[in-house]
This record gives C-alpha cells, structure tokens and sequence, in this order.
C-alpha cells in the first residue's frame, strides 16, 4: 500500500547558479545553431571559474559559426543573467571555444538513409511523469522550488531587489496527508547579496516573496524558515563554485519525486533521445492525466544509437489508473511515432526554444506561442479519452 502521511523534499537552483549559468550558455549556442540550420546536430558543454569559460562539444552545421558570435552569445547569456561582478563579468571574463566536428561514427547511425530511418543519437532511458498535485500537473516540492527563485529572479532584474545577486538555491519540505501535499514543513532559501546586509535584513526581504510563491497558509513556522543559514552570502557564482552544464539533472525534471534516465537535457539538439524523449515521456505522462485516465502517470521509453524506434516502452499508474495500463501503453505507441524525426516533428523541436528552459525547470511550465515548452500541451487529452470511451 502507498504511504499516505510523509514529507518530501525537492530543491531549486536559480539561473544564476554556476552550474545553470553553464546549462544556459550550452543551450544558448544550440538557439544559435538551430536559427541558421535547423538539422544541426550539436552537443555543446561548458565549464565555468572565476572569469573563465570553456565551451567545448560536438557540431555538425551547414552553416558554422565563427568563434567569435559563439563568444558573443557566451557573453550575451552571463550579461542577462546579471554577472558584473568583480570575480565573474560578462564583458571581462576569458573565453575560449573547444568545439570540433561530430564523429563519424556517430553520425553514420544516427543520419536517416536509403531503406533507413534517422537513428536515435545515443541508447539511453528516458522517464516522464505527471501528477495531480499542482495545477501544472507537476509534483508540488519542485514546483514551488521553483516558484520561489523565479520570482525572487524577477524581482531582482526588475530592479525591485536591488540587494540581491544572481547566484540563489532554493529548498521545500512538504507534509503530505492522504496522499496529497497541505503545507511546507520546512523551508531554505540561500541568495547571494550585496555585501553591508544583515542576515535579518535579507530573512526580510525574502520572506513576503516566498509567501506569495506558495498556497494560501502553506508557509512553515518561523523555527524552521531558513535563509542564507550560514549568515553571509556574497562570493558567489562561478567565483565561489565552478560550474559545469549537466550537473542539475534533478532539478530539471521532477524534483526527485520520479525517476531520471542517464542522461542531461542542456547543450544537446533533439537528435539527442537524452533530451527529445524525456520531453515527449512528460507530454504522454501529461496527457494521461489531463485525460483523467489517471491521478499519477510514470512512462519509461528506451532507445538503442542507431535504432529508430524504441526498444522498450513502460506505463505504471502508481495503482490510480481508471483504464487497463497494457491497453493504455499500446495506444499510445499507437497515437505517437517515437522515433527521433517523429518525436522532433509532433513537438516541432528543430527551433530555438531551448535557453529558457535552462533554468527553474524543463517541465511544468506553459506552451508558448512560439512553440517553446510544447511538450507541456494537453492537445492529446481528448483522443485519449475518446480511445478509452471516456466523456
């Protein structure tokens, strides 16, 4: 039986964080690759230190970019993240680029041929999910993690917070009854700072912000309401912590509240299955339960390189399905072609939609109108009522 009385945890990072300032500055040169050349293939990582950057990766474009935009976009992403520091300054920090060519290799399986379909660029297992507990049928410890460092990153930019920096790390315990969240339990919220501010001082100035971020009475008691818990936060940022793309894997998807197949989402083209088909995992996981065909939804999809379609497909809804779990898997292998080019048209995911989805999470977040986060769409919800006779 699951429990139905516990707390979970789930934590946030802002786009700030060293390491996703490094999963924007990945994503950012992808957008800029994929506006000249849709078909790029690119898997681009990024270290980040005290005024440094190293970008490195793998390319293949019909239309390369000079080192020169790619250090642009580079400084472009550290400038509108808010990096005019002393230690890391967008305009002052070194830079070098260590992209080459994609592998061969690589490219022979995964490149579409006479009699061959285009191949999954790496064998990998891939997980989506969906739940009842927020609005955004996310799990509620993530979502309101996030919450919390979006609009404090908000109100920072706007100039409303002026004392704050951009490098912050967010934390929410929630206590679960019978099965569905009720309040936090505990809460930690750690935000880089202007130095000459007092400990108490920025505890108040982040407080009404977390308030707002969370459900009506949902804040926990003031004994357990911890900021910057070591008392001084102002070295931060890639000056305080190197940065690495790929290191927040867990705050990109589910909080911790469902699985995570091997691989990072940031730096990688929708060839990569890594990426494309944890997006199309979330958008049938969604589906399903926007079609009230479940209250918790977990989908596993595995490729093979090479391989166009997958090698294995699983569905489990956690005991609170209202339809047959094999006859739901098989009508949505049905519904959907998961092979890369199948699963890059559906979702329209050769465009350059990725850099905003680098930070305060790939999931959860609404459709927008030029097709970035479209795997959050619910526009399958009433085929798959109507395959199941539902109204």
């Amino acid at each position: 039986m699951p429990r139905s009385h516990y707390t979970f945890t789930s934590e946030s990072v802002s786009e700030g964080h060293p390491d996703k300032l490094c999963d924007q500055i990945s994503d950012s040169i992808l957008d800029a690759y994929l506006a000249v050349d849709p078909s790029a293939h690119v898997a681009c990582e990024c270290l980040a230190t005290t005024n440094r950057l190293v970008i490195a990766g793998e390319v293949r474009s019909i239309l390369p970019l000079s080192m020169d935009a790619l250090i642009d976009v580079a400084r472009t992403s550290v400038r509108d993240i808010g990096y005019e520091q002393d230690g890391f300054h967008w305009e002052r920090m070194d830079v070098d680029v260590l992209l080459h060519a994609q592998s061969t290799d690589i490219s022979m399986g995964v490149d579409a041929d006479i009699g061959k379909d285009e191949g999954a660029g790496d064998q990998g297992i891939m997980f989506g999910y969906a739940c009842r507990e927020t609005d955004a049928l996310m799990p509620a410890p993530i979502h309101f993690a996030h919450n919390i460092l979006h609009r404090l990153a908000r109100e920072r930019k706007s100039g409303a917070l002026p004392q704050l920096l951009p490098d912050a790390k967010s934390q929410v315990s929630l206590v679960y009854e019978n099965g569905k969240p009720v309040r936090t339990t505990a809460i930690v919220v750690s935000t880089q700072h202007q130095s000459g501010i007092s400990p108490g001082e920025i505890r108040e100035i982040i407080r009404p912000h977390v308030v707002a971020s969370l459900p009506e009475g949902w804040i926990c008691d003031d004994a357990h309401f911890y900021v910057n818990p070591t008392g001084r936060f102002v070295i931060g940022g890639p000056d305080g912590d190197t940065g690495l793309t790929g290191r927040k894997i867990i705050v990109d998807t589910y909080g911790g509240a469902a699985p995570h197949g091997g691989g990072a989402f940031s730096g990688k083209d929708p060839s990569k299955v890594d990426r494309s088909a944890s997006y199309m995992a979330r958008y049938l996981a969604k589906n399903v339960v926007a079609a009230d065909l479940a209250d918790r939804c977990t989908i596993q999809i595995a490729y093979a390189i090479g391989i166009s379609t997958p090698v294995a497909f699983y569905i489990n809804l956690h005991d609170t399905g209202r339809v047959d779990e094999e006859k739901l898997s098989s009508t949505l292998q049905d519904m959907m072609d998961l092979s890369p080019r199948g699963i890059r048209a559906h979702l329209g995911l050769a465009r350059p939609i990725y850099a905003r989805t680098a930070a305060y999470g790939h999931f959860g977040r609404p459709p927008d109108k030029d097709g970035g986060f479209s795997w959050e769409k619910t526009d399958l919800a009433a085929s798959l009522r109507n395959a199941f006779g539902e109204k």
